[in-house]
């Protein structure tokens, strides 16, 4: 039996998707080739924006021609089982009739929370001992820390889809980082909903559940630190945080981290004070700027991006050149600006989305520019310079990577090229790179000696 995942949405998703696709393999299945050869399809959908639900609802067709396909190789004797087509991830909040309604063709709905049920309707026993995640990548992880989240932001669907937040144990997120360690991977990533409200019980709590004394809780700043102690070569990121949680004990862990990864993403959504009310987003932009200037005096070459939303219901022209002032005076390095979708269930949908679509585009669209102006400032800044570069990838016969800062590089080919035929084994390791040319989004470079 062979299974194929298709996984729509953010790295928690991907982290979801290793998860299934480490039970499947426990309990007998195999990888498929692609969705044509699999006897079980699972997709692992998203529900933050319209935009992608939609690439789900106009699945039909396709699934349609796959079980068409898959019974004709039953009729030839190719095959002795049906096609099984599971639906899980953020789209199951909804009832499952309407979601039945809208795609037939799916015969589970499966909430991710109930990720152990998935053997049972497998029709296998749940595997004994417990089962490790199938990672996609041989050199990054994520790693999750919490499921769910306590905040109630006015546009966001995750509460509703994921449920209260639920810390991990934090001896269970250390030894899976340890074991990761171990095993060569270079980039950890630590994430969750809002990743730096975790907080667990100590681990000295004897057997009566009483704290032994001196013992405190686990919060995110020491288990950043708990992971930097573990020993190996990797760098540690981590998302999403959220600028209400981040403290003054974070930033201090993050300078004193030398395995954590000198790029941040702060989401901030809104750049005007009464948006950012309406969105029930706890800070002001004073605050967030306040915040911004406490980690770049601590990690002056940090790389900062965010999360905006632009057309918020109620958003005028003023409001939304406030948050085009923020972009301007922050100078991010990368920002993920997406327009305002009304998502079912939360209490902006109450809200008469009144900001025309057009406008929305071209107000990501002034966004953009002023972003793409201040991330090829912030780039200048490496070129002559020599970075550490773990090799993601060669493509069209250059090699990509990202650098401590999460900088995309990519390595010349037509420059020093007998290194670079021997380095080409690197890829999935360091390298040391020379960057030659600041780019919008990125930065290009050859292949060096490595700095001592």
């Amino acid at each position: 039996m062979k299974y194929h995942i298709t996984t729509f949405g953010c790295q928690a998703n991907e982290a979801d998707s290793e998860r299934i696709a480490g039970l499947l393999e426990k309990i007998g299945y195999k990888k498929a080739l692609d969705q044509t050869s699999a006897d079980l399809l699972i997709f692992n959908t998203c529900s933050i924006r319209q935009t992608a639900e939609d690439r789900v609802f106009g699945l039909n067709k396709k699934l349609r021609d796959l079980k068409i396909i898959h019974q004709r190789r039953t009729r030839l004797g190719r095959e002795n089982s049906s096609l099984k087509i599971i639906l899980t991830g953020c789209m199951t909040h909804y009832p499952v009739a309407k979601l039945k309604q809208r795609l037939p063709e799916i015969d589970i709905f499966l909430p991710i929370k109930d990720l152990p049920k998935l053997a049972r309707h497998l029709e296998t026993p749940f595997p004994s001992g417990g089962f490790l995640p199938k990672y996609q990548s041989s050199f990054r992880a994520y790693i999750p820390v919490s499921e769910g989240c306590n905040n109630s932001c006015s546009y966001c669907i995750v509460p509703l889809a994921r449920g209260k937040e639920i810390p991990r144990p934090a001896k269970e997120i250390i030894c899976e980082a340890e074991r990761l360690a171990k095993t060569g991977f270079k980039e950890l990533w630590l994430i969750g909903q809002n990743v730096n409200s975790y907080k667990v019980e100590p681990w000295g709590i004897d057997a009566e559940g009483v704290k032994k004394k001196g013992s405190t809780l686990i919060n995110f700043p020491k288990l950043l630190k708990e992971v930097n102690s573990i020993t190996g070569d990797f760098w540690i990121r981590f998302t999403s945080p959220h600028p209400t949680n981040f403290s003054d004990e974070l930033i201090q862990a993050m300078a004193e981290s030398e395995k954590f990864g000198h790029y941040l993403n702060l989401p901030v959504q809104s750049g005007d004070n009464e948006i950012l009310k309406k969105m029930n987003r706890p800070y002001t932009i004073e605050k967030y700027k306040e915040l911004v200037s406490k980690i770049r005096k601590l990690i002056p070459d940090i790389a900062l991006s965010t999360d905006v939303i632009v057309g918020f219901p109620g958003e005028t022209k003023k409001q939304f050149e406030n948050t085009a002032k923020l972009f301007e005076e922050i100078k991010f390095d990368m920002a993920y600006i997406s327009q305002y979708s009304p998502r079912p269930g939360t209490r902006a949908a109450k809200i008469k989305d009144n900001v025309p679509k057009e406008e929305k585009k071209q107000r990501e669209k002034v966004l953009t520019e002023i972003l793409k102006k201040t991330a090829l400032e912030n780039n200048q800044k490496y070129v002559g310079r020599i970075e550490e570069v773990l090799i993601e990838k060669e493509k069209n016969g250059w090699l990509l990577g990202k650098n401590k800062a999460n900088k995309t590089i990519k390595i010349n080919p037509h420059t020093n090229f007998a290194m670079a035929r021997k380095r080409k084994t690197a890829v999935n390791g360091k390298v040391s790179v020379r960057v030659k040319k600041a780019l919008a989004w990125g930065l290009e470079g050859e292949l060096c000696q490595k700095k001592k």
